[in-house]
C-alpha cells in the first residue's frame, strides 16, 4: 500500500484554523493589500501552488514550495511591520498560526499512526484479498470498490480508502487499462463523497466541525446529497464497463496479532475526540492524544507477550514440520508504535504547515478581507458556496477551505453545510483537486491520468449540481 497515509485533519477548537474575532482584534494591523509587500506575497503563493498543482510532473514533494513561499511572506510581513515599530504585532500573529498547526500536526500524527498500525498488522491487505478472491464480475468489482469507498471514507480518510481501493482494482483488472481508469475515476469520486458527510472523512469537513460552525450531528444531513454526487456519475461510467469477469487470482493475507484490536482502539480513539468537543468542550486533539497513549500501552502488552505467542505456534509449526512457517516466524519483530509515527506522511504534515502559514498571512495582509466582500457580500451567498467547490478542483480543497474559515461570513448552518460539501465533493471534478486523486495518478501511474478523469468531468459535473440541488431541497429549514 502506497505510503502516501493522509491525513484525517484536524484543527483546534477556539483557535480552530482562523484568526479568533477576539485575537484579531487584540492585534493591531496595517493594510498592505495595494503594497509592494502585498503584491510580493501575492505572487511568491501563486509560483508557489503552481510548483504543487504540478507535482505530477516535476517530482518535487507538494512540501517544498509552500515551506519556503511561508519563510518567504512572513519574512516580507516582518520586515515592514518592523519599520513601522509594530514587530510584536506580526510576530503574536504568527505564533496564533503557528499554534493552530501545532494542533493540527498532533491530531494528524495520530490518526496517521492509526492508520499505519492497521496496514502494518495487514488489516488492509485482508480487505483487498477478501474482495479479489470473491471472484466477481468487472462490473461487480467497479460497484463494490465505490460503495466501500464511500462508506470506509468517513472513517479512514478518503485518501487512504482511494489507495487501498486503487490497489484492488489494479490487481483484478491486470492488463485492462481501460477498467483500471474508470474504476479510479468512480473511486476518487465516491471515497471524496464519503469523506463530506462526516467529519472525520476529509480536511476539510475537520475543519469546519473544529470551527464550532456546524456540530458534530449535523453533518449527517449531508448523508443522501454525498450519495447523490456519488452514484449519478457511478451509474452512468458503469454503463461503459465490459460483462466479462477477470481471471481467477486466490491470495491469502495472514492477519497480525492485535489487528482487530487496534481497529477497536481506534474507534475508541475517534470516540474520546468526539466526546471532547461535544461534552467536555475541550479540543478534539485531546481525546486523539489519549488514544495515542492506549496505542502505546497495547503496543507495550504485544512487545512484552510477543515470546510466548511466538513459542506457541512454534510448537504448532514443528509439530507440523511446516518449515516455511518457522522461516516466517523467525522474521516477526516487535511492534513498536514509534515506528508507526516514523512512517506517517511527513510531506503532507508539512505541506499542511506551509498552507496553514501562507493563507495565515495573506489573511493578515488584508486579502481574505478583500474576497470576503466581494464573495459573500456582492454575490449571492449560495452561488459564493458553489463556486468554492469549483476553485477546489483547481487549487486543492484545502487551501480554500481554510480561507472561508479564515474569511468567517456569516453564514446560516445551512450554508455552512452547502460550502463543506461543495468544498468535499468538488475536488472529483478534477484529477488534481484531491489528495485521492493525486494519490492514485501516483500509484496507476501512466493509467489513471489527468486526461483519463477530465474524459468523465462532465459526468461528475451532474453528480455535483445535483447534490448541492438535494441538499437545498432536503435541509431547506437549515438555510433561515
Amino acid at each position: 500500500m502506497n505510503k502516501q497515509v493522509s491525513s484525517l485533519s484536524f484543527v483546534s477548537i477556539n483557535l480552530l484554523l482562523l484568526p479568533s474575532t477576539s485575537f484579531a482584534s487584540s492585534v493591531e494591523t496595517l493594510d498592505l493589500t495595494s503594497s509592494f509587500t502585498g503584491y510580493f506575497a501575492l505572487l511568491v503563493f501563486f509560483i508557489a501552488y503552481l510548483a504543487v498543482m504540478a507535482e505530477e510532473y516535476l517530482h518535487m514533494r507538494k512540501s517544498k514550495p509552500v515551506l519556503v513561499a511561508a519563510g518567504i511572506i512572513w519574512g516580507s510581513i516582518a520586515w515592514v511591520y518592523a519599520q513601522h515599530g509594530l514587530s510584536e504585532s506580526a510576530e503574536q500573529m504568527f505564533r496564533h498560526n503557528l499554534l493552530e498547526y501545532s494542533e493540527l500536526l498532533l491530531f494528524l500524527l495520530v490518526a496517521m499512526t492509526y492508520i499505519n498500525a492497521m496496514e502494518e498488522r495487514r488489516l488492509f491487505d485482508a480487505l483487498r484479498a477478501w474482495m479479489i478472491n470473491k471472484g466477481l464480475s468487472l462490473k461487480s468489482i467497479f460497484w463494490l470498490t465505490g460503495c466501500l469507498a464511500f462508506f470506509i471514507s468517513p472513517v479512514a480518510d478518503n485518501l487512504t480508502t482511494a489507495l487501498l481501493m486503487c490497489t484492488v482494482v489494479m490487481k483484478v483488472g491486470g492488463d485492462n487499462k481501460r477498467f483500471i481508469a474508470i474504476s479510479c475515476v468512480n473511486i476518487v469520486v465516491c471515497a471524496n463523497a464519503g469523506g463530506a458527510f462526516s467529519p472525520f472523512g476529509d480536511i476539510t469537513t475537520l475543519m469546519v466541525w473544529q470551527s464550532g460552525d456546524i456540530e458534530f450531528s449535523q453533518f449527517f444531513v449531508l448523508f443522501i446529497p454525498a450519495v447523490v454526487n456519488a452514484i449519478i456519475p457511478a451509474t452512468i461510467m458503469s454503463l461503459f464497463i465490459e460483462k466479462r469477469f477477470p481471471d481467477a487470482v486466490n491470495e491469502k493475507v495472514e492477519l497480525k496479532r492485535g489487528a482487530f484490536r487496534i481497529l477497536t482502539l481506534f474507534l475508541v480513539t475517534i470516540s474520546l475526540a468526539v466526546l471532547s468537543h461535544s461534552i467536555l468542550h475541550m479540543p478534539p486533539v485531546l481525546g486523539m492524544m489519549t488514544g495515542l497513549g492506549l496505542l502505546q500501552f497495547f503496543g507495550y502488552f504485544l512487545r512484552k507477550t510477543l515470546p510466548r505467542s511466538l513459542a506457541k505456534k512454534r510448537a504448532v509449526a514443528e509439530q507440523h514440520h511446516d518449515s516455511q512457517r518457522l522461516k516466517h516466524l523467525g522474521g516477526i519483530v516487535p511492534f513498536d508504535v514509534f515506528n508507526r509515527v516514523a512512517k506517517s506522511e511527513w510531506d503532507t504534515l508539512l505541506f499542511f504547515y506551509g498552507v496553514v502559514l501562507c493563507v495565515g498571512g495573506l489573511g493578515f495582509i488584508g486579502y481574505l478581507s478583500l474576497v470576503s466582500e466581494v464573495m459573500y457580500t456582492q454575490w449571492d451567498i449560495t452561488y459564493a458556496n458553489i463556486t468554492v467547490g469549483v476553485l477546489s478542483a483547481i487549487v486543492d480543497n484545502i487551501p480554500v477551505m481554510f480561507a472561508v474559515l479564515s474569511m468567517s461570513p456569516e453564514m446560516s448552518t445551512g450554508q455552512w453545510l452547502l460550502v463543506t460539501l461543495t468544498a468535499g465533493v468538488g475536488g472529483s471534478l478534477l484529477s488534481i483537486g484531491s489528495a485521492a486523486g493525486v494519490a492514485i495518478m501516483g500509484q496507476a501511474r501512466g493509467i489513471y491520468t489527468f486526461g483519463a478523469h477530465l474524459k468523465w468531468t462532465p459526468v461528475i459535473a451532474l453528480g455535483y449540481v445535483a447534490s448541492i440541488l438535494m441538499h437545498l431541497w432536503l435541509n431547506e429549514a437549515l438555510f433561515t
